[in-house]
């Protein structure tokens, strides 16, 4: 920098120092932060009956095109999953998801395959869930008919290559030892079976021979009954014009045989005596899981039930579980609640935490009081309009991408979601009050018919915190019943 550079410099830092707001005035900046002037946000959510088209044979296919990038991907949605695997077979589902992908197909071994997507720089995947199974393929523009092709003869003609399925379920086999090794599987394993029934698709877990058992000619079987048109819906994004698309997709599931639709997956739910249940292991924190079933996605209170889980322990640290374990008492790095409330079935509402053994009982009376209180007195006004504002002013990004955005449509059209959801989402949000969250929450909240499941060392948990704020004997009577660890292989359980 030269010398007249800097005298300038000097003169101009000099003059904004005397009268910085006229310098920033002059500039457009408004001279502290609470005058600066936002725009109203204005968006309309996109409509699935702008990028719905249907193919020769009745399968329901989303197109959206963009033209950023020389891209395409591809998803196919499938309904079916684990509900339909046979019990003493749990882990088909799975497996068959997997070995789509990394088995090969009738006419190209796994090795071949892999080199082919490679050299086109394509990408494809292929799973099954408990309810829903899936493949996507993700390919430049350029070469999309090749990779096309041979993401089509991964689903219509797969090989299930012998030495690939040996392979996975002996990393399966290797996972499962695991299974024991961190408090959190126990826990979700035995939260799981409380709620839904061990036996339920929801609960049960594979095992070692649940995995034995299962043949390729299963997953024949099972590839059959759900990867088919009869099950399926299509989404599509990238760089392609729709009409050509469109015709592409219909040649490519043209004779495909098509079975009658999946049934819906059974609703799992069991019934429990409330109370304490524990599982021993001797670790240094107790890990905790508090809370009971609820209500469908479609239940009237959906959003006032939204807002109330938000305030109570759903918003992270503006939260009332949240400020009051962690922040004000530091008994845990993490604390909060969760409210699914899924579509095909009831769902549940947890609270949880991980706290030192000692304090695990503090933590847990400090969570019942909040409970007590939101359903007991009114949240405030200042309460409500930061989860109102939190919900409505993130709503755009529930269409942040265009294949976010397909995969919603799709996901709504499995689940039946009513016409002008998304249009009116936000003035059902904005129609909240006050009072109906503390509705909802005296309706939905029953802490004395509450599961609390802890996994930790007991000896440690049950006498409470050194101070005697609190001690397991504060709930449900005192009473608790120990659950036996179970053997990560056989899921039985563990005789001492």
């Amino acid at each position: 920098m030269n010398r007249y550079q800097t005298i300038l410099m000097l003169a101009g830092a000099t003059a904004l120092s005397a009268a910085p707001s006229a310098a920033l005035a002059q500039l457009g900046i408004p001279s502290r932060p609470e005058d600066i002037q936002f725009s109203a946000l204005e968006f309309e959510p996109p409509t699935a009956s702008e990028y719905h088209h249907k193919t020769s044979n009745g399968v329901s296919v989303y197109l959206m095109p963009s033209h950023e990038f020389p891209l395409i991907n591809v998803t196919f949605s499938f309904k079916g999953g684990a509900y339909l695997e046979p019990a003493d077979k749990v882990g088909l589902a799975r497996m068959t998801g997997s070995m789509l992908r990394r088995g090969g197909t009738a006419t190209m071994s796994a090795s071949d395959f892999d080199e082919e997507l490679d050299y086109l720089a394509a990408n494809a995947s292929s799973f099954a869930g408990g309810t829903r199974s899936g493949a996507s393929l993700n390919c430049l523009a350029g070469n999309f008919d090749d990779a096309f092709g041979l993401f089509m003869e991964m689903l219509r003609n797969p090989g299930f290559q012998a030495d690939k399925v040996e392979l996975y379920r002996a990393e399966r086999l290797e996972q499962m030892k695991q299974r024991n090794d961190d408090a959190g599987p126990i826990l979700n394993r035995e939260w799981d079976a409380m709620l839904y029934g061990r036996s339920s698709y929801i609960a049960r877990v594979p095992t070692a021979q649940t995995m034995e058992a299962i043949t390729t000619s299963d997953m024949r079987e099972f590839h059959q009954t759900v990867f088919n048109p009869g099950n399926l819906i299509i989404g599509v994004t990238g760089d392609f014009d729709t009409r050509e698309m469109l015709a592409k997709i219909d040649n490519a599931i043209a004779g495909w045989d098509a079975s009658p639709r999946n049934p819906d997956a059974p609703d799992a739910h069991a019934s429990f005596t409330p109370g304490v249940y524990r599982v021993e292991k001797d670790i240094p924190q107790g890990k905790v899981a508090i809370g009971h079933r609820t209500v469908k996605r479609d239940h009237p209170d959906y959003f006032a039930l939204r807002i109330m889980n938000d305030v109570l322990g759903g918003s992270g640290f503006t939260s009332r579980i949240t400020k009051k374990v962690r922040s004000d008492e530091g008994l845990a790095y993490s604390a909060g609640s969760s409210l699914s409330m899924p579509a095909e079935q009831d769902g549940e509402f947890q609270s949880f935490y991980q706290s030192k053994n000692r304090t695990v009982a503090l933590a847990a009376k400090l969570i019942f009081e909040e409970i007590d209180k939101i359903r007991t007195a009114p949240i405030s006004e200042t309460e409500l309009e930061t989860s109102k504002s939190s919900i409505i002013e993130t709503f755009p990004r529930t269409f942040e991408s265009k294949g976010t955005t397909v995969n919603l449509f799709i996901n709504d059209e499995w689940t039946d979601r009513p016409d002008g959801y998304w249009e009116s989402f936000r003035e059902n949000v904005q129609a909240v009050t006050t009072k109906d969250v503390l509705r909802v929450a005296k309706e939905h909240l029953h802490p004395d018919n509450m599961v609390m499941m802890i996994v930790g060392n007991w000896g440690e948990i049950e006498g409470g915190d050194l101070e005697g704020r609190a001690s397991m004997e504060e709930f449900f009577g005192g009473s608790n019943t120990e659950l036996p660890l179970r053997d990560p292989l056989t899921q039985e359980p563990i005789e001492d």
